[in-house]
């Protein structure tokens, strides 16, 4: 009894013992929580408190619709250049120059000299003879930097902050008028296109072969009919004298055009002053880079529709997608109207209203599902991979076409498809159709132009067109007045020329250049054909 007493005695004082320990580890634990909560009186940050204001911030701007940022200024220097500038809010701009050349001026010449002079931009000039020097400079101004050739204009462009514009506006006067063009670039540029060119056969798209080829059938031997892409037959004619050549004839002053958007207008113009207007080209300063008899002025021809039929007979690879057939590609074009004609904006309702795309595009009317392309063909001929119209609009003239794609053995109906609904166009047209087509126009032209570069690209070209800029307001009113006898009228003119044809692929059943004009004459569109015809 006196063992389990004591035994009993001893654990009461053990708990006695393990309760004072935990309310002595709570109470620590209070304080320190205390202690935390506790302000601290260690500066910590120079920093004002919060409530009150931080001294030496820059003042705040904000971005509003003042009609002094929404004007497009524009400016010709002393030797004939024209500097276009807009402002716009922010703190990055896009300057660049766009010059008056391309594959249409290339008739003295070998064609692909634009090809070249694409691939050899940004390289080194005489105050950067280091191309690495040239990206540096940029680099260090957030910048970059990209060339683009067409038919008609050639650009040098670049995005940087607004802060480094002098010293981008020097880069592209480098670049532009004092390139070095090493015979080591000269050959670099010949292997580039060589693999561009083996790529470009290798790929299932056929579009931007097929572009080249029917505007060598609608303009046959002239201007815009000179191929874009440089001929594999001419990549062993081209060398630096020919290109000097080139730039000393059609990169003159007169055929330029400096557009900046986000830079003040008089400061872009003191740089240009200085970078292109006091400094020399370098094929004015430097003897010995062309045979001066050689010289042949710019070509101002204007350019010819001729209509015309161009194929080529070829293996087209397939896609890696399995279960698509191997595909014949055709494009039939008309002749439509330049970016300066009164019938330009009906024709691109016109383009809208047909629209199309690929068989397998996903999304709704912003994506042409509802257009003329989409639900009179794709979605009611299912052997059709893709038809899609295209508007090429230039200064003198200009290409309505369709593009499409089918497999070989439905080449023949694929034409008789395109040539009715090319017909259909002069035919009865819904409110809805032309509600919807305007309308999507509209949004497309105003979201292509909230992008800076996209704008300067629209100054640029506007300007060197026509001396100055028509205003995105002016194009949506123009929009907005297009009617159902508008559409009609145009379609008859395109229907009035001669067609030109281009097709890749497999081609036994390609219908003759004859027989598709034949059914562009037809009043429905119908192909004279004793065999069995879709609509007969």
């Amino acid at each position: 009894m006196a063992l389990r007493a004591f035994s009993e005695l001893t654990k009461g004082i053990g708990q006695c013992k393990n309760q004072l320990w935990q309310s002595q580890m709570i109470m620590q634990k209070y304080s320190d929580w205390a202690f935390v909560n506790e302000p601290s009186k260690k500066k910590v940050t120079d920093m004002p408190p919060m409530d009150q204001p931080v001294p030496n911030l820059p003042k705040a701007i904000y971005s509003n619709l003042k009609e002094g940022q929404q004007k497009t200024q524009v400016t010709v220097l002393s030797n004939g250049l024209t500097v276009a500038s807009e402002s716009r809010f922010g703190e990055f701009c896009t300057v660049g120059v766009i010059i008056d050349s391309g594959s249409r001026y290339e008739v003295h010449y070998p064609s692909g000299i634009s090809h070249f002079l694409e691939k050899l931009a940004f390289n080194s000039t005489i105050n950067c003879p280091d191309k690495d020097e040239m990206l540096n400079i940029l680099e260090k101004h957030g910048g970059i930097c990209d060339s683009q050739a067409s038919r008609d204009t050639f650009i040098y462009a670049a995005s940087a902050y607004t802060s480094g514009l002098d010293e981008v506006i020097k880069l592209l006067s480098e670049a532009t008028l004092r390139p070095l063009i090493t015979e080591e670039e000269v050959d670099g540029a010949r292997q580039s296109i060589h693999f561009e060119l083996e790529t470009l056969n290798m790929r299932p798209e056929q579009e931007t072969l097929l572009m080249d080829m029917i505007h060598v059938a609608a303009y046959r031997n002239n201007t815009l009919g000179l191929p874009k892409l440089c001929p594999q037959k001419n990549l062993g004619k081209i060398n630096r004298e020919l290109l000097f050549t080139y730039l000393s004839q059609h990169y003159l002053p007169k055929r330029m055009v400096v557009a900046g958007v986000g830079v003040e207008h008089q400061t872009l113009c003191n740089a240009v002053q200085k970078y292109f207007v006091e400094q020399r080209p370098i094929w004015e300063t430097e003897h010995g880079l062309f045979k001066t008899s050689n010289i042949i002025g710019a070509d101002d021809s204007i350019a010819q529709y001729t209509g015309g039929y161009v194929t080529e007979e070829c293996d087209i690879p397939q896609f890696a997608s399995a279960g698509l057939p191997v595909l014949s590609h055709v494009m039939i074009g008309l002749e439509g109207c330049s970016h300066q004609d009164k019938d330009f904006i009906a024709m691109c309702v016109l383009n809208m209203m047909m629209g199309g795309g690929g068989s397998f595009s996903a999304g709704g009317p912003g994506k042409g599902m509802y257009t003329r392309l989409y639900t009179n063909v794709l979605n009611r001929y299912h052997w059709m991979y893709s038809a899609t119209a295209y508007n090429h609009a230039y200064a003198d003239t200009g290409l309505f076409c369709i593009h499409a794609s089918a497999p070989p053995t439905h080449l023949r109906e694929l034409v008789e498809v395109l040539v009715k609904e090319l017909v259909s166009m002069t035919g009865q047209i819904g409110d809805q159709e032309l509600r919807r087509a305007k309308t999507q126009l509209q949004s497309m032209l105003l979201m292509n132009l909230e992008s800076r570069p996209v704008i300067f690209e629209d100054v640029g070209r506007q300007v060197l067109a026509s001396g100055h800029r028509k205003r995105p307001e002016y194009f949506i009113q123009q929009i907005e007045k297009v009617t159902k006898d508008d559409i009609i009228a145009v379609a008859k003119r395109l229907l009035a020329s001669d067609p030109s044809v281009a097709a890749r692929g497999d081609l036994k059943r390609m219908p003759s250049l004859e027989y598709i004009q034949a059914g562009l004459l037809d009043s429905e569109g119908r192909m004279p054909n004793k065999k069995l015809s879709l609509f007969r």
